[in-house]
């Protein structure tokens, strides 16, 4: 093909490994590519009439935000990989997603994920627990730009992520068993948030308010140069809260807190990045963990920092270490340690994480090895400390105590041809809590360009989990732990297919997992009041699951109108097979989403005016038991969104209504959620 390029401006030029698609060449320039001569196969995209001095248009925002999309590396596997070259079906939340949905915190973002399953026991992320596929908060990975930042002393804590939403580049979230990615805790899935990394000197202000006494603001500088950037945010938010108690006051208000700074250094030889993070959050807990008692409280304060490199050139060195602390205290009757104490507690997180990659001419081969330390100190969860310590703030002590190291070592390999991915490996894990011996969870994914448009998947995975510290000592109030639970263990086959064309996209997976010596609080409701919720292990759990999604971009379907933008749809349906007893109530385990349907409008409704407009259909199964000793199945419930913004170059107007519908529902047993409340906010943007 030979032609006359024209440039606009001085721009740097960078060609990469192109993907077999007709536009590929034409998106790595992003400038406009004038043709004076044409190859015969150029000719079915262009009349006789015009080959002569074809050019070639710029295609809409959706269609290069669904093209580069797919040139976007996401961690599927060890060796980094684009989202089209990847063998697992990853969802990929991106900026587009962030900004057009009806959302106020990361954690209401991920409901729009329709494999992900958030379960909240108040709004706008004051207390969730989220999970993929029919499994359970504890199950799953949180990353923060690849880095663990999971909480092993409980799921429940583990949404406490120290960015806010416009910190957000983009989420990952790899759905299946992704031991020989993310090694333990990964039993189910993995979500990884990636921060932006702009680069450009640019800053941002937001402020919200709404229902509830909800007032949310923030701000965020970045500051760019040759070698380096920094990027700097923090934010507010607070609530009153939408319920009372029994005496009349409100029981559901909570006060976060949120700061976060990230800095990268980039050489000819190296890139180094790191970033620094803390959450502060104070929330009354409503009934949210005992439905006797309906004013407990909760304060939890993070940190997290890490420092990860890469090195360039044949073989990439990829070293990171990190460092988590969590306090988290619990009170049962709030503001009153009569006559329940409050539960103290602080876990520290110190992992070193070694993995490299090189490619030859038979693909990219990864190994490395990690060592994750996780260390309690407690008022209530674990053995008695040789050496007491003691609690900030109080007269008292931590006197329990437990310390456990992973290590963990990995292989891999990725075969990367034009139409066909293979990606196998294993690793090898030992964790010192139980003295348990190197265990091997191997893995493999494959996928096939069979055609155009179409691209097969299939895979096979596997997992595991040690018990959180909650889950192996927890034995107060009404709970009786099992500190010798064992580890969890999956494996799981997954096939999909995927059609991805100008306008138009589709996916559809079927997975089958397999769980043994699964982990559930279960409570025998035959033994009346002197009934507890005591931690076992479940023999086994069959999951059968199907996902199906599709997205239609109207504006390049039918480009002659300007009102339609985009549509999606997604379903996943799930079913188990494994029953509790006549007389047992599952806490968690056996709670899932048998049914769940999410759809998303978009329209122009004139210029710069939008209006996107979100469904969710969620059909639970499981039960739970009131205050009064019935039994209560989950009743199914649909929830309609909408968001109305003005958005003009240097700011946002924006209206927000949530439940629309005004739907009373449970997202946990004896915890309503609120009916339908409103935001509205602003937004504003300077570059220099």
């Amino acid at each position: 093909m030979k032609g006359n390029i024209h440039y606009v401006g001085h721009r740097e030029m960078r060609f990469r490994h192109f993907q077999n698609r007709p536009y590929a060449v034409f998106r790595s320039l992003k400038v406009q590519v004038n043709i004076g001569v044409l190859a015969i196969a150029s000719l079915t995209f262009a009349s006789a009439g015009k080959a002569q001095a074809q050019t070639v248009t710029t295609r809409t925002h959706e269609q290069e935000t669904l093209y580069e999309l797919e040139e976007v590396d996401v961690r599927g596997s060890r060796a980094p990989l684009t989202l089209g070259q990847s063998a697992r079906m990853i969802t990929v939340l991106d900026r587009d997603a962030i900004a057009s949905a009806p959302v106020q915190s990361v954690s209401d973002l991920l409901k729009y994920a329709v494999g992900v399953d958030v379960r909240q026991r108040g709004p706008i992320g004051a207390q969730t627990d989220i999970s993929v596929r029919g499994g359970t908060s504890e199950q799953i990975t949180i990353l923060l730009n690849g880095i663990n930042i999971g909480d092993p002393q409980t799921g429940h804590n583990s949404a406490d992520f120290p960015v806010d939403i416009s910190d957000i580049e983009r989420i990952e979230v790899l759905e299946g068993p992704a031991g020989r990615v993310y090694g333990t805790s990964s039993l189910v899935g993995a979500i990884n948030i990636v921060t932006k990394n702009d680069t450009e000197n640019n800053a941002d202000v937001h402020l919200e308010g709404g229902s509830y006494g909800y007032v949310s603001g923030g701000g965020r500088v970045n500051l760019h140069s040759a070698r380096f950037n920094n990027h700097v945010s923090a934010n507010y938010t607070r609530s009153d809260g939408y319920s009372r108690n029994k005496e009349g006051r409100l029981n559901s208000d909570y006060k976060t807190v949120k700061a976060f700074y990230q800095g990268k250094y980039t050489s000819d030889d190296v890139d180094l990045t790191w970033h620094a993070g803390v959450s502060n959050k104070n929330f009354g807990s409503n009934t949210f963990y005992s439905a006797k008692f309906d004013d407990q409280f909760e304060h939890t304060l993070k940190f997290y920092t890490a420092v990860q490199a890469e090195t360039k050139g044949w073989l990439h060195v990829q070293p990171s270490v990190y460092w988590n602390r969590n306090h988290d205290r619990f009170e049962l009757i709030r503001g009153q340690e009569t006559p329940v104490k409050f539960n103290y507690n602080r876990t520290d997180v110190l992992g070193f994480n070694l993995n490299n990659y090189f490619e030859t001419v038979a693909g990219k081969t990864a190994f490395g090895a990690e060592v994750r330390n996780e260390d309690l100190v407690s008022g209530n969860l674990g053995e008695p400390l040789g050496r007491p310590r003691p609690i900030a703030g109080t007269d008292r002590e931590y006197t329990l105590g437990l310390n456990r190291t992973n290590v963990s070592f990995h292989v891999e390999h990725n075969l990367v041809l034009p139409r066909f991915t293979l990606s196998a490996g294993v690793i090898a894990v030992k964790n010192t809590w139980n003295e348990m011996n190197f265990r091997f969870y191997p893995g493999a994914d494959f996928s096939w360009q069979f055609a155009r448009n179409l691209k097969l998947y299939g895979s096979f995975n596997t997992s595991l989990r040690m018990p959180s510290f909650t889950e192996l000592y927890y034995s107060v109030g009404g709970y009786k732990a099992d500190k010798y639970l064992k580890p969890e263990e999956m494996s799981a086959f997954e096939g999909g297919l995927k059609y991805l064309t100008s306008g138009f996209r589709s996916t559809v997976s079927v997975y089958h997992h397999h769980g043994s010596n699964m982990i559930d609080w279960i409570m025998d409701t035959t033994q009346g009041e002197s009934a507890v919720w005591e931690s076992v292990n479940h023999t086994k759990v069959n999951t059968l699951g199907v996902e199906v999604s599709t997205n239609f971009d109207f504006e390049v379907l039918l480009p002659r109108q300007r009102v339609l933008r985009n549509l999606s749809l997604a379903y996943n349906y799930i079913t188990q097979d494994k029953d509790l007893e006549p007389g047992l109530t599952s806490m968690y385990a056996l709670e899932y989403l048998r049914h769940k349907v999410v759809a998303q409008l978009n329209l122009r409704i004139i210029d710069r005016l939008s209006l996107g407009v979100s469904y969710r259909y969620h059909d639970r199964v499981g039960n739970y038991t009131t205050v009064d000793g019935k039994t209560i199945s989950y009743e199914p419930y649909s929830l309609l969104d909408a968001r109305l913004s003005f958005d003009a170059s240097r700011y946002s107007l924006y209206v927000e209504a949530n439940n629309i519908l005004n739907k009373t529902y449970c997202d946990y047993g004896n915890v309503p959620q609120p009916g339908c409340w409103f935001t509205a906010g602003a937004k504003w943007r300077i570059k220099w």
